[in-house]
């Protein structure tokens, strides 16, 4: 048994983030007023005093190295996906050839690391080396413990020696900062004095495969892609539902309570555990936290689950799709409003027709998404995701929005100026003396939605399960911002503020209730129908990018301080990128387990078979006709290696970013999955124990 899992006998109260520099850390060994001017910087966004920096610098390192640290790292999201860290030791020389432990104000606040390494998008040059990662001190720093040992972790975020965002964090911090600001114009103008900031509250749910780790090691594509580029049907996929929300595997339950003890040393609320709906698929949800400690902490997850599932001969998979045929993984990212007093503007009260405060934000969020539907679209384009989305597993590339019968039927009377229903709590009578009555939410669950209410909050489902959480929350900052800006600057200049209340809701409405769906997003008619409405679909990444490149996306984030123009143009550049990159590995990959792996299998069957077939002087039966089947599969697969090769060629060699982009997806993409057509068909006529790599039966049902 491993230390980590001696420690289950701990109650959650004392092993619940022991390892963060959290509050209480931070009240018990910082000198008062250090503690209470860090506090104002935490909760009120004041600037930082750079004094402040020795005296925490000074207790961060004792509390880490009475915790057994030996190094600290600044910890950043650069735009690779993942999360970056150079490790230095806490040693310093002094006289006599002794060492101490050391750590200063300036080493905690800034660090460098080589900006030229990260992907940039041309901000910087390989000359262009310098770039600065800056204390992020509202997300608390935390220790890791690896094989590495026990490392202090500072969060942080990562600019270029121009000042350039190069990172995940820093423009989700800014559009934080826009949300507050236009937040509190729109709560002064309802009464309220109190509140000094709203802040983005975010809890994520984090879909997962877990396989066996021999299967992994001897598939060449989920090594090199972390999906399958090749794999035929399995018989059975996800028929009789067997195994969502089943009972967990002894393996299983064992990696997902070591997961749960591992976050919760690191101070992630993490609350929920099951089995999705695909085979040896699974979910985590935590509780809330802030949008810049629940980006962090989804990184924290997504690491966690990943060296956990080692300990158990597993391997997580994180791809949106690395089955082909069952259910993908998505980041269902939940989002409310809470101010600083802890009330959710997202909250409808007990009569949500008569709540103007939560209609005015509820109708904020619908303009802002009507609106700006290809920016939410684009936060969650990639390669990956592509494959996920529009299947009857995810929302299609689409966005409209859920709100459930009661909403829509107020939202309705306000824009035909109708006197507005009131809503009562229903009830559900079970018809058993022994069961108890239960309350009905206002709003029903349409997981066919991309953006749903839910009671309280919006169920953004279109985010992949590899991608991170800042981006899509940036987006969703930064465009309410807009439309709480928009409606603030109308009601500051209103004569009657309740009639003006009610005709901005008209407006909105009126403008951009197209956005508002209840119906079945999986069904073939609600395409050709959101095309009527003028609802932009957006299929693909290569689509989705040109977004970044309209005037009302730069005039957008330049005007709330998110994005600049040059790092808007840098995105474009490594958004692109990453697209074509993702797609000449899979086919290089592709090319190689054809050429090395499947066509000597094949071939050696059908040389089998064919001796087989000769003996029993048997040409015309049976077996020569399989045999015939097998040569013109073979014959398919030279033809499609042939295929791909060209591809692979032509998407290498065209102009620029963009044109190499397109080219991939036109191009490359089609001859991989005509090649993948008929090596899966190969697979289903070659003997079991000749095909050289594990089947997708063998991978998915192990238990």
């Amino acid at each position: 048994m491993t230390d980590k899992n001696a420690r289950t006998s701990l109650k959650i109260s004392e092993l619940f983030a022991e390892n963060v520099y959290s509050d209480a850390v931070m009240k018990q060994t910082l000198p008062p007023d250090v503690y209470a001017a860090l506090r104002r910087t935490i909760d009120q966004g004041a600037s930082l005093d750079p004094e402040l920096a020795e005296a925490v610098a000074e207790s961060m390192k004792n509390w880490a190295i009475q915790k057994g640290a030996t190094h600290f790292t600044h910890w950043f999201q650069p735009l690779s996906g993942i999360t970056a860290e150079k490790h230095e030791s806490f040693i310093a020389p002094v006289p006599g050839g002794r060492a101490t432990m050391q750590f200063s104000g300036k080493m905690l606040v800034r660090g460098e690391s080589d900006a030229s390494s990260f992907p940039s998008g041309g901000l910087r040059a390989t000359f262009e080396a310098r770039g600065y990662t800056a204390w992020d001190c509202t997300s608390p720093a935390f220790l890791k413990e690896d094989a590495a040992g026990v490392t202090l972790c500072i969060p942080t975020a990562f600019c270029s020696y121009g000042g350039h965002a190069l990172d995940q964090k820093t423009p989700l911090l800014r559009s934080m900062e826009a949300l507050s600001k236009q937040a509190v114009r729109v709560l002064r103008l309802f009464g309220d004095s109190e509140t000094t900031r709203v802040t983005t509250m975010v809890g994520a749910e984090q879909e997962y495969f877990l396989i066996d780790r021999d299967s992994y090691r001897r598939r060449e594509d989920l090594r090199l892609t972390g999906r399958t580029l090749l794999g035929a049907k399995p018989p059975k996929e996800q028929e009789t539902d067997h195994h969502y929300y089943g009972a967990l595997s002894e393996t299983v339950a064992s990696f997902m309570a070591e997961v749960d003890r591992e976050l919760w040393r690191m101070g992630v609320y993490a609350k929920i555990k099951h089995n999705e709906a695909a085979p040896a698929q699974h979910e985590l949800a935590p509780i809330y936290a802030t949008a810049n400690i629940a980006a962090d902490q989804n990184q924290l997850i997504m690491e966690t689950l990943k060296k956990v599932a080692a300990h158990y001969d597993l391997v997580c998979l994180l791809h949106e799709k690395p089955f082909e045929y069952i259910n993908g993984s998505g980041k269902h990212n939940n989002f409310s409003l809470v101010t600083d007093g802890g009330e959710n503007l997202f909250d409808p009260g007990k009569n949500p027709a008569e709540n103007w405060r939560f209609l005015v934000f509820l109708c904020a969020v619908i303009r802002a998404v009507d609106k700006h539907a290809g920016l939410l679209r684009l936060s969650t384009a990639n390669a990956s995701n592509d494959r996920r989305l529009g299947g009857f597993e995810a929302p299609p590339p689409v966005i409209s929005i859920f709100m459930g019968q009661d909403l829509e039927e107020i939202l309705s009377h306000i824009k035909s100026d109708r006197e507005t229903p009131c809503s009562h709590g229903r009830t559900l009578e079970l018809n058993v003396p022994t069961l108890p009555t239960i309350v009905s939410d206002a709003t029903d669950r349409n997981r066919t939605s991309p953006f749903a209410f839910t009671g309280n909050k919006f169920e953004f489902r279109m985010p992949g399960s590899s991608q991170p959480l800042a981006e899509t929350n940036t987006v969703l900052n930064t465009i309410i911002a807009e439309s709480l800006d928009d409606i603030a600057t109308r009601l500051e200049m209103a004569g009657d503020f309740q009639s003006e209340v009610r005709e901005i809701l008209k407006d909105i409405l009126k403008r951009h209730d197209r956005v508002l769906f209840s119906g079945n997003g999986y069904s073939p008619g609600w395409l050709e129908q959101a095309r009527e409405r003028g609802l932009p679909i957006i299929p693909s990444a290569v689509d989705a990018v040109e977004i970044l490149r309209q005037k009302q996306t730069v005039d957008l984030y330049e005007k709330y301080g998110v994005f600049t123009a040059e790092e808007l143009a840098s995105r474009y550049e490594i958004l692109l990128e990453s697209y074509t990159g993702q797609l000449l590995l899979e086919g290089r990959t592709l090319a190689d387990m054809v050429e090395r792996q499947i066509l000597p299998a094949g071939n050696a069957a059908a040389a089998e078979l064919a001796a087989w077939t000769d003996s029993l002087g048997a040409q015309q039966s049976a077996q020569g006709a399989q045999l015939r089947t097998m040569r013109t599969l073979l014959d398919g697969v030279y033809d499609g290696l042939a295929a791909l090769r060209a591809a692979l060629g032509e998407a290498s060699r065209s102009g620029g970013v963009k044109a190499r982009a397109v080219c991939a997806h036109d191009t490359l993409l089609p001859a991989m999955e005509q090649l993948r057509a008929v090596c899966d068909e190969l697979e289903c006529a070659v003997p079991a124990d000749r095909w050289p790599i594990p089947t997708y039966a063998e991978m998915l049902f192990q238990d």
